[in-house]
């Protein structure tokens, strides 16, 4: 796995895990920072940070283009991919579309439901053909 791949890996396990203690993503964030085991990089650390910046406008998208789900009714981690995801994409400009696409679909794979992985590309698939018209 990159670098790259390992840090998008490590931000979900922050927002996933914020989620389940109900706790703020920077607070989780924080305490890894300084736990330092395994350690956080600044790639993380920024997806982690952009996706509490932009979540109110993540889940906004996420829920308006998730055809048949809410928000509520996906399984956390496919929620935390796509929040993860949709920053990297739409906030993230250096990052190549496919590869933000093809990674975060790697981790549902990795993680989450059999069908996870074509729910998460056919949603990131429609942000990045929609992003020249969405307001950020």
């Amino acid at each position: 796995m990159s670098a790259r791949g390992k840090a998008r890996r490590r931000a979900l396990d922050i927002l996933f895990e914020s989620e389940a203690r109900g706790e703020d993503p920077l607070k989780v964030l924080a305490e890894r920072l300084e736990r330092a085991e395994p350690p956080v990089n600044e790639y993380t650390a920024a997806i982690v940070e952009g996706v509490c910046r932009h979540r109110s406008r993540i889940d906004e998208l996420i829920t308006t283009y998730a055809e048949g789900w809410t928000l509520e009714r996906m399984p956390a981690v496919d929620r935390n991919l796509l929040r993860g995801g949709t920053y990297e994409l739409l906030w993230m400009p250096d990052v190549p579309e496919g590869v933000v696409i093809s990674e975060w679909v790697g981790l549902a794979s990795e993680l989450s439901t059999d069908e996870s992985p074509q729910f998460v590309n056919g949603l990131l698939a429609r942000f990045k053909q929609l992003k020249p018209s969405l307001a950020l």
